[in-house]
């Protein structure tokens, strides 16, 4: 999972202060993730002051945040429940909130995800997740539908 360049490259301006942190994370199911995170400086209500530049260990306390709060919450979690943390970003919000007390922050992202290593295939609990989903979308029997000769779908009207 990567955020596309055209967005990245939109969220770099002048006269702020990116910060970036990576660290490798092993989940509950056995996957190895490499995350990386990506945030920028904000400037403070009120500032007069051009630039929110952060000084250095401003940004060395935001990146150490930013790896505590991603290791909490990818390593208590499998992967279905990663993979639900991340499409709403609430890893990042979370972040953002965490580190206003060091300096404001804005554009917070999950910019980029690595599966490093999957887990071993183990049948059985492959079987098991495959029979989960059949039982929630197919009936057991799978009986035959009878339909007529020369059937056609109704046509939808919207999407």
């Amino acid at each position: 999972m990567t955020m596309t360049t055209d967005k990245l490259r939109s969220m770099v301006k002048k006269w702020q202060t990116l910060i970036e942190a990576n660290c490798d994370i092993k989940t509950t199911d056995g996957y190895l993730l490499r995350l990386f995170c990506i945030g920028f400086t904000k400037r403070r209500p009120n500032q007069v002051k051009k630039t929110a530049y952060a000084q250095t260990q401003q940004v060395k306390r935001i990146r150490k945040r930013m790896i505590q709060i991603i290791t909490r919450e990818i390593a208590a979690s499998d992967m279905k429940e990663v993979v639900g943390k991340l499409i709403p970003d609430s890893i990042a919000k979370d972040i953002e909130k965490s580190c206003q007390g060091i300096y404001p922050l804005q554009d917070v992202h999950i910019r980029k995800v690595k599966v490093l290593r999957r887990p071993k295939v183990d049948v059985g609990k492959l079987m098991e997740l495959h029979s989960e989903s059949a039982k929630t979308t197919t009936t057991e029997g799978g009986e035959k539908i009878s339909r007529p000769d020369n059937y056609e779908p109704p046509v939808l009207d919207s999407v």
